[in-house]
Protein backbone atom coordinates (compact mmCIF):
# COMPACT_ATOMS: atom_id res chain seq x y z
CA UNK A 1 0.00 0.00 0.00
CA UNK A 2 1.15 3.55 -1.09
CA UNK A 3 0.76 5.93 1.38
CA UNK A 4 -1.07 9.28 0.58
CA UNK A 5 0.92 12.30 -0.29
CA UNK A 6 1.03 15.07 1.77
CA UNK A 7 0.19 18.50 0.98
CA UNK A 8 2.13 21.86 0.99
CA UNK A 9 1.02 22.48 4.20
CA UNK A 10 0.79 19.03 6.28
CA UNK A 11 4.91 19.42 4.60
CA UNK A 12 5.49 22.59 5.98
CA UNK A 13 3.83 21.50 9.67
CA UNK A 14 6.05 18.45 9.68
CA UNK A 15 9.10 20.38 8.93
CA UNK A 16 8.51 23.15 11.26
CA UNK A 17 7.83 20.63 13.93
CA UNK A 18 11.09 18.81 13.25
CA UNK A 19 12.88 21.92 13.11
CA UNK A 20 11.95 23.45 16.01
CA UNK A 21 11.13 20.27 18.75
CA UNK A 22 13.53 17.79 17.05
CA UNK A 23 10.15 15.38 16.41
CA UNK A 24 8.95 13.50 13.42
CA UNK A 25 4.90 13.34 14.19
CA UNK A 26 3.12 10.00 13.04
CA UNK A 27 -0.18 11.71 13.15
CA UNK A 28 -1.10 15.42 12.30
CA UNK A 29 -4.14 15.30 13.44
CA UNK A 30 -3.00 17.20 17.46
CA UNK A 31 -0.60 18.89 15.57
CA UNK A 32 -3.41 20.82 13.94
CA UNK A 33 -5.80 21.24 17.20
CA UNK A 34 -2.49 22.33 18.90
CA UNK A 35 -2.33 25.05 16.83
CA UNK A 36 -5.69 26.30 16.63
CA UNK A 37 -6.83 29.36 19.04
CA UNK A 38 -10.77 29.40 19.51
CA UNK A 39 -10.66 32.78 17.82
CA UNK A 40 -10.68 30.94 15.01
CA UNK A 41 -12.84 28.18 15.23
CA UNK A 42 -15.98 30.98 16.69
CA UNK A 43 -18.63 27.90 16.76
CA UNK A 44 -19.87 25.93 19.63
CA UNK A 45 -18.82 22.56 18.50
CA UNK A 46 -15.44 23.55 17.06
CA UNK A 47 -12.61 22.38 19.15
CA UNK A 48 -9.20 24.79 20.35
CA UNK A 49 -6.03 23.80 21.78
CA UNK A 50 -6.85 24.10 25.23
CA UNK A 51 -7.11 20.75 26.66
CA UNK A 52 -4.24 20.35 24.09
CA UNK A 53 -2.76 23.02 26.32
CA UNK A 54 -3.77 21.63 29.89
CA UNK A 55 -1.70 18.37 29.00
CA UNK A 56 1.32 20.17 28.30
CA UNK A 57 1.22 22.01 31.00
CA UNK A 58 1.61 18.80 33.14
CA UNK A 59 4.16 17.20 31.26
CA UNK A 60 6.49 20.30 30.93
CA UNK A 61 6.34 20.65 34.63
CA UNK A 62 7.08 17.07 35.73
CA UNK A 63 9.86 16.40 32.81
CA UNK A 64 11.49 20.05 34.13
CA UNK A 65 11.32 18.87 37.40
CA UNK A 66 13.19 15.93 36.61
CA UNK A 67 15.83 17.94 34.97
CA UNK A 68 16.25 20.38 37.22
CA UNK A 69 16.42 17.71 40.27
CA UNK A 70 19.40 15.59 38.27
CA UNK A 71 20.95 18.66 37.06
CA UNK A 72 21.54 20.51 40.27
CA UNK A 73 22.07 17.28 42.64
CA UNK A 74 23.06 19.37 45.90
CA UNK A 75 20.74 22.28 45.89
CA UNK A 76 17.68 22.32 48.59
CA UNK A 77 13.60 21.87 47.13
CA UNK A 78 13.10 25.61 47.60
CA UNK A 79 16.15 26.30 44.91
CA UNK A 80 14.89 24.00 42.41
CA UNK A 81 10.87 25.71 42.62
CA UNK A 82 12.09 28.86 42.41
CA UNK A 83 14.28 28.09 39.17
CA UNK A 84 11.59 25.32 37.54
CA UNK A 85 9.31 28.61 37.97
CA UNK A 86 11.30 30.50 36.15
CA UNK A 87 11.69 28.13 33.28
CA UNK A 88 7.77 27.36 33.11
CA UNK A 89 6.12 30.86 33.51
CA UNK A 90 4.02 32.47 31.44
CA UNK A 91 6.69 34.60 29.99
CA UNK A 92 9.24 32.54 29.34
CA UNK A 93 7.13 29.87 27.53
CA UNK A 94 5.64 33.04 25.51
CA UNK A 95 9.33 34.00 24.95
CA UNK A 96 10.15 30.24 23.74
CA UNK A 97 7.00 30.85 21.22
CA UNK A 98 7.89 34.06 19.77
CA UNK A 99 11.85 32.43 18.98
CA UNK A 100 10.08 29.99 17.22
CA UNK A 101 7.56 32.11 15.36
CA UNK A 102 4.94 29.56 16.07
CA UNK A 103 2.95 32.51 14.91
CA UNK A 104 3.32 31.49 11.13
CA UNK A 105 1.82 28.57 11.54
CA UNK A 106 -0.66 29.01 14.62
CA UNK A 107 -4.84 29.40 13.64
CA UNK A 108 -6.13 32.47 15.47
CA UNK A 109 -8.41 35.61 14.43
CA UNK A 110 -6.59 38.67 13.50
CA UNK A 111 -10.05 40.70 13.42
CA UNK A 112 -9.62 40.36 17.49
CA UNK A 113 -7.21 42.21 19.54
CA UNK A 114 -5.52 39.42 21.13
CA UNK A 115 -2.06 39.03 23.05
CA UNK A 116 -0.13 37.21 20.49
CA UNK A 117 3.07 36.45 22.65
CA UNK A 118 0.82 34.92 25.11
CA UNK A 119 -1.25 32.74 22.36
CA UNK A 120 2.36 31.57 21.10
CA UNK A 121 3.30 30.49 24.70
CA UNK A 122 0.31 28.54 24.93
CA UNK A 123 -0.01 27.15 21.71
CA UNK A 124 4.05 25.70 22.67
CA UNK A 125 2.56 23.90 25.39
CA UNK A 126 -0.32 22.81 23.36
CA UNK A 127 2.59 21.15 20.91
CA UNK A 128 3.63 19.49 23.84
CA UNK A 129 0.95 17.86 24.50
CA UNK A 130 0.07 16.92 20.97
CA UNK A 131 4.42 15.38 21.14
CA UNK A 132 3.43 13.68 24.18
CA UNK A 133 -0.77 12.07 22.55
CA UNK A 134 1.51 11.11 19.74
CA UNK A 135 4.86 9.20 20.68
CA UNK A 136 4.54 9.23 24.19
CA UNK A 137 6.04 10.24 27.62
CA UNK A 138 9.65 8.95 27.19
CA UNK A 139 9.86 10.88 23.70
CA UNK A 140 8.28 13.83 24.73
CA UNK A 141 10.85 14.04 27.64
CA UNK A 142 13.99 13.36 24.99
CA UNK A 143 12.30 15.88 22.65
CA UNK A 144 12.30 18.90 25.77
CA UNK A 145 15.31 18.04 27.43
CA UNK A 146 17.92 17.80 24.32
CA UNK A 147 16.70 19.72 22.25
CA UNK A 148 14.19 22.77 23.73
CA UNK A 149 15.86 23.38 26.61
CA UNK A 150 19.53 23.35 25.38
CA UNK A 151 18.01 25.19 22.42
CA UNK A 152 15.52 28.04 23.60
CA UNK A 153 15.90 27.96 27.61
CA UNK A 154 19.51 29.87 29.06
CA UNK A 155 19.47 28.49 32.75
CA UNK A 156 22.95 30.99 33.33
CA UNK A 157 20.46 34.23 32.50
CA UNK A 158 17.48 32.76 34.29
CA UNK A 159 19.46 32.14 37.59
CA UNK A 160 21.31 35.53 37.48
CA UNK A 161 18.24 37.46 37.09
CA UNK A 162 16.35 35.33 39.68
CA UNK A 163 18.22 34.03 42.36
CA UNK A 164 18.43 35.91 45.53
CA UNK A 165 22.03 35.87 46.65
CA UNK A 166 21.69 37.31 50.06
CA UNK A 167 19.20 34.72 50.75
CA UNK A 168 21.24 32.14 49.92
CA UNK A 169 24.58 33.02 51.69
CA UNK A 170 21.91 33.59 54.61
CA UNK A 171 20.93 29.71 54.24
CA UNK A 172 24.28 28.51 53.89
CA UNK A 173 25.77 29.91 57.22
CA UNK A 174 22.69 28.81 58.60
CA UNK A 175 23.26 25.40 57.77
CA UNK A 176 26.57 25.75 58.88
CA UNK A 177 25.73 27.31 61.88
CA UNK A 178 28.08 30.52 61.39
CA UNK A 179 27.35 33.94 62.47
CA UNK A 180 26.98 36.64 59.48
CA UNK A 181 27.27 40.29 59.46
CA UNK A 182 25.79 43.17 56.53
CA UNK A 183 27.98 45.52 57.61
CA UNK A 184 27.62 49.13 55.90
CA UNK A 185 31.18 50.37 55.20
CA UNK A 186 29.95 53.88 53.37
CA UNK A 187 26.41 55.43 52.80
CA UNK A 188 27.33 58.45 51.19
CA UNK A 189 25.39 61.13 48.52
CA UNK A 190 27.82 61.77 45.03
CA UNK A 191 26.85 64.16 42.57
CA UNK A 192 23.17 63.93 43.20
CA UNK A 193 22.92 60.19 44.26
CA UNK A 194 23.36 57.70 47.01
CA UNK A 195 26.20 54.99 47.04
CA UNK A 196 26.40 52.36 49.58
CA UNK A 197 29.33 49.69 50.02
CA UNK A 198 28.63 46.77 52.35
CA UNK A 199 31.13 44.12 54.10
CA UNK A 200 30.02 40.83 54.83
CA UNK A 201 31.95 39.22 57.46
CA UNK A 202 31.24 35.49 58.09
CA UNK A 203 32.22 33.79 61.73
CA UNK A 204 34.21 37.80 62.35
CA UNK A 205 36.13 36.65 58.71
CA UNK A 206 35.65 39.47 56.21
CA UNK A 207 34.48 37.97 52.84
CA UNK A 208 32.27 39.97 50.03
CA UNK A 209 32.00 43.89 49.25
CA UNK A 210 29.96 45.11 47.21
CA UNK A 211 28.44 48.73 45.55
CA UNK A 212 25.58 50.11 44.27
CA UNK A 213 23.03 52.86 44.22
CA UNK A 214 20.67 50.90 47.03
CA UNK A 215 21.67 48.94 49.66
CA UNK A 216 19.86 45.89 48.76
CA UNK A 217 21.78 46.10 45.70
CA UNK A 218 25.17 46.19 47.52
CA UNK A 219 24.47 43.45 49.53
CA UNK A 220 23.58 41.29 46.34
CA UNK A 221 26.67 42.26 45.03
CA UNK A 222 28.37 41.75 47.93
CA UNK A 223 26.37 38.13 48.70
CA UNK A 224 27.50 37.19 45.22
CA UNK A 225 31.00 37.43 45.84
CA UNK A 226 30.96 35.72 48.62
CA UNK A 227 29.41 32.78 47.80
CA UNK A 228 32.08 32.60 44.61
CA UNK A 229 34.50 33.15 47.58
CA UNK A 230 33.47 30.09 49.63
CA UNK A 231 32.93 28.14 46.39
CA UNK A 232 28.84 27.72 46.19
CA UNK A 233 28.80 29.70 42.44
Amino acid sequence: MFSKKKSEGELALIKFIIDHFGYRPKSLVNFYLALSHRSANPGEDEQSNERLEFLGDAILDAVVAEFLYKKYPGNDEGYLTKLKSKVVNRKNLSEIGSKMKIRTVLRFSTARNLNVASLEGNAFEALIGAIYLDGGYEKTKKCLQNHILRKYVDLNKLLEEEIDFKSRLIIWCQKKRLPIEFIVEKEEHVQGAWEYSILITINQREFGRGKAGSKKQAEQGASRQTLELIGEI
